[in-house]
Order: structure tokens, then sequence, then C-alpha cells
């Protein structure tokens, strides 16, 4: 017997629109999946733009005001695709009103708005799944494993990067994206926040780090109205860019290994430019999001010269088969928003957590915290 879920989605910019697609999609690639959501409602402040989701998506319900979602018996979970700065205040309304969580990392500015959402969602009994999409590929989950199961030996170091140009252009508008109150960390929560989840997915702990940060691009001019998205506002009123646009951090691991993750937000060249290099006693393993269904994997007994295969994922290999019926089939990005909305449902229907969790994005929460003390001048931190 499938049943269905009522669901609703605040917040309509991009990531709005990634999710409700990924709702709509979950049926068609996991069709085993006995629960169906159910498109109740969509909140926006902005003028027009929840109408607009509603007549395009199907939603039953538009609204500005996302507590009207919070109030409605029809609503069972919801998507929390809000600005960072909102995430605390709205995932914890939620929480308190019985809806199960699919919220958008970092989940908050800080560890502790993190933390009170996972305590309102742990106290009211509620699933809380939140978007760290990038652990869903398929590659990394064929990593995971091999890592797991000594295929490069005993990993010694690792890096991490995540290199972007949407804020590159000068011209970019000065939205809460840059501003400390509403985004939070720059940089650290948009980008390095996924780094993190990458490495302790792939490695486990982080003991103590040291960061540096900057700001390469001072000044931006402040947006006329309402902006989506990474919009351009030249010839307004310039205000300053109050957080990071850079940082780079030396990571130690529970396990004894040693780590460098390093995020941009102002790189120019670089689109999307996401992955890591593991290297281990006996081998190392390579990955780049734009390539995202290779796996470059060296391993052997030769150690010096030793050579690096690609591996094409296929079936068999994270939640592939769901996609695509053999290898070196392309996915994309929506894609993996798909597996995390199935691992949200299935979170809900079986009562037991699947894909990231809240408790997930309190610990990366800390590292994030545990970077801004340390490029503060602090050196050395722990996470804890």
């Amino acid at each position: 017997m499938v049943n269905t879920l009522g669901v609703a989605v605040v917040g309509f910019g991009w990531m709005g629109r990634v999710h409700t697609q990924a709702y709509a999609r979950v049926p068609h690639h996991f069709p085993g999946l006995p629960v169906r959501p159910r498109l109740v409602a969509v909140a926006d402040e902005v003028p027009g733009r929840a109408e607009e989701a509603a007549g395009r998506y199907g939603f039953e319900t538009a609204t500005r005001d996302w507590r009207d979602i919070a109030a409605d018996p029809r609503v069972e979970a919801v998507s929390v695709t809000a600005p960072n700065f909102l995430h605390r205040e709205i995932g914890v309304a939620m929480a308190e009103a019985g809806k199960h969580l699919w919220i958008e990392k970092p989940v908050g500015l800080t560890a502790g708005d993190a933390r009170a959402v996972a305590d309102a969602a742990a106290k009211a009994g509620v699933r809380g799944t939140v978007g760290f999409n990038y652990r869903n590929a398929p590659a990394v989950a064929a990593a995971r494993e091999m890592i797991a199961a000594g295929e490069i030996g005993t990993v010694t170091h690792v890096r991490i990067r995540l290199f972007s140009d949407y804020a590159a252009h000068p011209d970019r508008a000065l939205t809460w994206r840059y501003e400390r109150e509403r985004g939070g960390s720059g940089v650290l929560g948009d980008l390095a926040s996924h780094g993190v989840d990458l490495a302790r997915h792939l490695l486990g702990e982080i003991v103590s780090l040291a960061a540096d940060t900057a700001v390469f691009v001072p000044e931006r001019a402040r947006p006329a109205g309402a902006t989506a998205g990474h919009a351009r506002a030249a010839g307004g009123e310039r205000g300053p860019v109050e957080n990071e646009d850079y940082v780079n951090c030396l990571l130690r691991f529970a396990s004894g290994a040693r780590g460098v993750l390093e995020a941009c937000r102002v790189s120019v060249g670089e689109q999307n430019s996401y992955g890591f290099e593991i290297h281990g006693t006996k081998g190392a393993l390579f990955w780049d999001f734009r390539r995202m269904g290779e796996l470059g994997v060296s391993r052997g007994t030769a150690y010096q010269d030793q050579p690096v295969a690609t591996v094409y994922v296929g079936p068999g290999h994270g939640e592939y088969a769901a996609f695509q019926p053999g290898a070196a089939n392309a996915m994309g990005y929506d894609d993996l928003k798909v597996v995390e909305a199935c691992h949200f449902l299935r979170s809900v229907t079986e009562g037991t957590a699947h894909g990231a969790t809240l408790e997930d994005a309190v610990a990366a929460a800390r590292i994030l915290d545990a970077m801004a003390r340390s490029a503060a001048g602090r050196g050395w931190v722990s996470p804890a």
C-alpha cells in the first residue's frame, strides 16, 4: 500500500524549485518507496513568487507567510529552502508544529542555530534531513566503501576543494549572502560546509584545525529590489562585504589523517570546481564533481609509479541504478537531490535516519565555527 505525505516548500528561489522537482521525480526513480509526496503548500515573501510556483508545479495553496504552513494540518513535512538567517526560526517552528524537516545546509548561521533546530526536532519526534547533497554522488559512495574496506590502505591525507565564481564579478548585488547578520560566515557556511560534510562522511571526525580567511571583493552595490540567485546591481549604493570570500583550513582527523580544505566563491575561471584527493598507504582516490560519474583509483602493491585508473560508476554504486542502467551514463546535480528526497521520505516512513541528518549539520556547524575562531587569531582549535 502506498500512502501520501503532504509536503510544503518554504522559500522558492532556485533551491525551492530543486526540492519541488525532486518531490515530483521520486516516484519515478524509487517506485518501491511506500509513500508519495503531495504538494500541499508553497510560501515565499516575494510578491507573486509563491503563486507562480503553485501554478507551475501544482501546489494546492500559495502564501507569502511561512507561518500559514506551520498552522496547516494538511502539511506533514516541510522543505526549508529560505535564506540561512531564517533557518533557525522556521526550522524550530515547523518542528514544534510536528512537521518533518528537509532543510538546506548550513541550518542557520552558527552551531547554536543548528543545535536549536535539532533539539526541537528531537523533542517533537520528527525526522530531519539536511541538504548535504554531494555525499549522494555514486562515486562518493564508492569511495567511502573502498576506504572502509582498506583498499587504499590507511588514509594519510586528503585535499578537498570547493571553488566557484558565482561572486567573482564585482557588480554582484550586496544581498543577504554578504552580510554577517543574515549570511553568517560567508563561504564557510555556503561552500565549506559541503567540504566539511564530505570530510566527515568519508574519513570520520575532525578533532582540531587551523584556518585562514579573506575578503577579496570588499564592497558591492545594494540591490534596488528583490533578487534571486546571484543577480548584479551595478550603479547602486555600495556597502561593505562583511563575511568571507575565501577560507583555507588544515585538518586533523581522529584517525590520525591530515587534511586541507579550501573554498572560495570569487575564483575567476572556476565553475563548480568541487572535489577531493584522498591518499592512503597503498593507493589514492580522486573525484571531481564536474565529472561526477568518474572516480580516479590507484591501488595495488607497486607504491612507486603505481598507475591511476578511471572507474566509471554504475549500478551497485550508491543509488546509481535508480537513474541509469549501465556505467558511464551521466547523472546530474538535480539527481542528487532526488536521492536526498528519497532519503528524507524513507526517514519519515521508517522512523530511522537515512542520509545526512540534523546531527550531521550540528557537527559541521561546530567545525565551521571553529574555523572562524581559528581565523580570528586563535591558531589550532578544537571544534568540540
